[in-house]
């Protein structure tokens, strides 16, 4: 029996890296699956995964935990799925040079260098998948998003860098560009809003109490909300297919802004973002 193909995975602890970790396990890979919190690595542990701490805004852990996988592997791995992250709402004028840095440690930096030291290892074998978790917001800005909004922007750059870098090497980069997926994302946003928004005193105060009930609701945040496996079917194909794509938006908000954007003059196109925002309620 040929040796499985190799994979690790960031953010695993619930939501899109759950699911997937679940799902390429399920058909045959390797999983490596990574979370920040020890005791999801434990819990992680005992669902059977080969389970690693990797903490994206420290680099020690970065590369301990790369470290780690390439002494299990034997040096080599066939597939990396960038994925952990979370969201900080806000105004842009109410973001502080600390928040901002939080935001691009954890959605870039991080992300960033854990790729780096990837991509020798693929280069050695001639081959590798990268698949990056963009966003919906990494092309088409809504409001109140302004720094998650920066980050899958830079994201979807570099992204795009890297894969003209990497031509002909025989590793493949694709970018995978969820809208509204039922995930543990809002509740994580809502304790990023609490630690580095000011509510009281700001000229948006008003709507940001607004935004906390959204926040704070129970069922899905907007329309045409999937699950994360909707994002796991775009994976496989990311990792799996001979010629996999360099984009996959995914749910009917993500396709529609894809379009729409290259087609509608950039006003019309904020009016768009600001309704489908709810005016930066959703």
């Amino acid at each position: 029996m040929p040796p499985s193909r190799t994979l690790l995975i960031t953010g695993c602890s619930s939501g899109i890296g759950a699911s997937a970790a679940r799902a390429l396990r399920a058909r045959g890979w390797r999983v490596f699956a990574s979370a920040r919190k020890a005791e999801d690595v434990v819990r992680l542990a005992a669902e059977g995964f080969e389970a690693v701490r990797l903490d994206l805004d420290d680099s020690s852990s970065i590369q301990a935990a790369v470290a780690e996988v390439l002494a299990r592997t034997g040096g080599t791995l066939d597939a990396l799925f960038n994925n952990g992250a979370w969201g900080l709402p806000g105004a842009v004028e109410d973001l502080t040079r600390d928040a901002l840095r939080a935001q691009f440690e954890t959605a870039l930096f991080g992300w960033v260098e854990l790729t780096n030291l990837i991509i020798p290892i693929m280069r050695r074998q001639g081959a590798g998948r990268i698949v990056q978790c963009s966003s919906v917001l990494g092309y088409a800005a809504f409001p109140y998003r302004g720094a998650y909004n920066a980050a899958k922007f830079a994201l979807e750059g570099i992204t795009d860098t890297l894969r003209m870098e990497l031509s002909g090497t025989g590793i493949h980069v694709s970018l995978i560009e969820p809208g509204p997926i039922s995930t543990r994302f809002r509740a994580n946003a809502l304790t990023a809003f609490q630690r580095w928004i000011r509510i009281e005193g700001s000229a948006h105060e008003a709507q940001y109490r607004r935004q906390l009930e959204r926040l704070t609701k129970e069922g899905p945040a907007a329309p045409f909300t999937l699950p994360p496996e909707a994002v796991v079917e775009r994976l496989i194909h990311a990792l799996e297919s001979p010629r996999p794509k360099p984009r996959y938006p995914v749910t009917v908000p993500a396709v529609a802004f894809y379009w729409l954007k290259r087609i509608l003059p950039i006003r019309t196109m904020d009016r768009l973002l600001i309704a489908a925002s709810g005016g930066g309620k959703r």
